[in-house]
């Protein structure tokens, strides 16, 4: 799926009323102060752009789950706050969504102003893509864009439903993920090696699918290796593992062997005989792993082979850590993986989740080619499926 969508830089948005769907799903602690500011800093460049072209901004997203009701906890209110702090400007924040307050405030921001509308998730009508909300927040403005790539592949009001009355472009951050990625997926540089983890393989089977397509090693760890090992006749213990996916592993196992992809699997394994961060491991191998033993992470020799094809790689892509990152003892694989695409030549690029928590833990962010800012709208990305966030964008 590669995307030409026009971009912010493609429109003239001087004197026009925007409105843009950002990713303002920060996390917070229990005095609402915000944790983790990495997505607000992620829409600044879209904002800062808007701004001087003299538009009058009207910002909009969701904040966790409120399930179509106001609850205090969830407003955004924050994030207008920090937002001027680092815009060194006032957000003006509205009291609601598609209310008086609101319609108030959109109508009369000036040309360079920017004001910001409650959390869209406390109407049940923006995750149902409801055709009256939609068209409620689009008549506040003349030009919609979306810079959420990581709700990009849901359908909401907010996402997809304005694109519908409004002309629509994306901002910075959803063109450079259609751009990276879209180029990774379309016309890499090799050779091409994707490393997939994590613990369901039902969550990556379409993933595994594209990509068998377009890589020329693919590397699997973490707790779905132990479904393709025993599709290969292993013996993985008391592993994790999805019995109803081992005839779909095989049948990968036999397309990468058909179309000569190079798919790497743990050769060793650190086992133990239960799920604790205190577990003494042990390391054995992969295909035989005794009855009482499960594995939790990847072992020495499967992290020399996976490094030495990560180092030689064109173009890397990255998603789910290698074992059970949150225990230090079971983090080694996920961190050896980690270095060895940051100290390689290739295009790396991690796709959001997990893996971009553990590129950020680690102290790599730097020395990755671009850190996706969408978990499952990245592997939606990766699975070649069109997302209504972007298909709804004007093409170029």
């Amino acid at each position: 799926m590669t995307y030409n969508k026009k971009s912010i830089e493609d429109i003239c948005v001087k004197g026009k009323k925007v409105l843009v769907r950002c990713d303002f799903n920060v996390p917070q602690d229990e005095d609402l102060n915000i944790t983790d500011e990495t997505r607000i800093l992620g829409a600044l460049p879209t904002i800062k752009y808007l701004k001087e072209q003299g538009a009058a901004v009207i910002l909009c997203s969701h904040l966790g789950r409120p399930k179509g009701e106001f609850k205090s906890k969830y407003s955004l209110a924050p994030v207008a706050k920090r937002l001027s702090e680092l815009l060194d400007c006032e957000v003006k924040m509205a009291e609601d969504v598609i209310g008086e307050s609101a319609k108030t405030m959109a109508a009369s921001l000036q040309p360079g102003e920017i004001g910001m509308i409650e959390n869209v998730r406390f109407h049940k009508e923006e995750e149902k893509n409801d055709a009256a909300f939609a068209k409620e927040l689009a008549s506040m403005a003349e030009v919609y864009v979306n810079d959420a790539f990581g709700t990009a592949h849901r359908a909401h009001a907010s996402t997809a439903g304005v694109a519908d009355y409004l002309p629509a472009v994306c901002g910075y951050l959803i063109q450079k993920e259609i751009d990276v990625m879209g180029t990774a997926l379309s016309n890499p540089k090799r050779p091409f090696v994707a490393v997939l983890g994590g613990a369901k393989v039902s969550d990556k089977i379409g993933v595994i699918n594209n990509l068998l397509e377009k890589v020329d090693t693919l590397i699997v760890g973490g707790a779905m290796a132990y479904t393709f090992t025993k599709a290969k006749g292993g013996n993985i213990g008391t592993s994790k593992c999805e019995d109803d996916k081992v005839e779909y592993a095989a049948e990968m196992l036999k397309k990468a062997a058909d179309k000569g992809v190079n798919f790497l699997l743990p050769v060793d394994t650190l086992a133990t005989d239960h799920f604790a961060a205190d577990a003494v491991p042990t390391v054995v191998p992969t295909m035989a792993i005794p009855d009482d033993l499960m594995g939790l992470d990847i072992g020495p020799k499967t992290v020399e082979i996976f490094s030495e094809a990560v180092a030689n790689a064109g173009t890397v892509v990255w998603n789910g850590p290698m074992g059970v990152f949150e225990f230090d003892a079971y983090a080694g694989g996920t961190r050896a993986v980690a270095s060895a695409i940051a100290g390689s030549n290739a295009i790396s690029i991690i796709g959001g989740g997990d893996s971009a928590a553990a590129v950020e833990q680690l102290g790599f962010a730097d020395k990755m080619t671009h850190i996706s800012t969408g978990g499952g709208a990245s592997l939606e990305f990766l699975e070649g499926l069109e997302l209504p966030g972007i298909a709804c964008l004007q093409d170029k």
